[in-house]
């Protein structure tokens, strides 16, 4: 991969805002305002998609971001950029928008379910543990009395 290809995918995104282009994986990760909606591999721009863009990508005969992942074929939710959105700023600028799109709903998907996971650990937390059924349930642990001396204790003589 290039230096000078970055620069140009960079450049492509001008119009769509202040984007910026961050090393991984042998690759690089191009992000907005935090959040990444696209992957430079090779030479090749790939946009970010789900359910929702999906099919957009696939009507323009884009093909899936795939890579070797232990001796198996695995794949990622983002396509090749269409050729002619790679020729200039203006045609890449719906595609931007239809990637970062993607990028938020997969981040709000994210979010919801942290959410959800910190509710149930909070709720987990707050009952008491549940046995198993088929298994005794386990003693909790007795709180313990004072020792009791074994002599009385020796008292002082009253005054009268």
């Amino acid at each position: 991969m290039s230096d000078e290809f970055v620069d140009y995918v960079l450049e492509l995104f001008g119009p769509f805002g202040t984007v910026a282009a961050r090393r991984m994986f042998g690759g690089h990760g191009v992000y907005l305002d935090g959040l990444m909606f696209a992957i430079i591999s090779g030479d090749s721009l790939y946009l970010k998609a789900d359910e929702m863009n999906r099919i957009e990508f696939e009507q323009a005969g884009c093909g899936i971001f795939a890579y070797a992942r232990k001796g198996r074929r695995a794949t990622l939710n983002f396509f090749r950029a269409p050729e002619d959105a790679m020729e200039s700023a203006e045609l890449m600028l719906p595609w931007a928008r239809t990637a970062y799109a993607a990028a938020l709903r997969a981040n709000a998907k994210k979010q919801v379910a942290g959410q959800a996971q910190a509710a149930r650990k909070i709720a987990r937390q707050s009952r008491p543990a549940q046995p198993s059924p088929g298994k005794p349930a386990k003693k909790s642990p007795a709180v313990k009395k004072p020792a009791r001396p074994k002599a009385p204790l020796q008292r002082g003589k009253r005054a009268r």
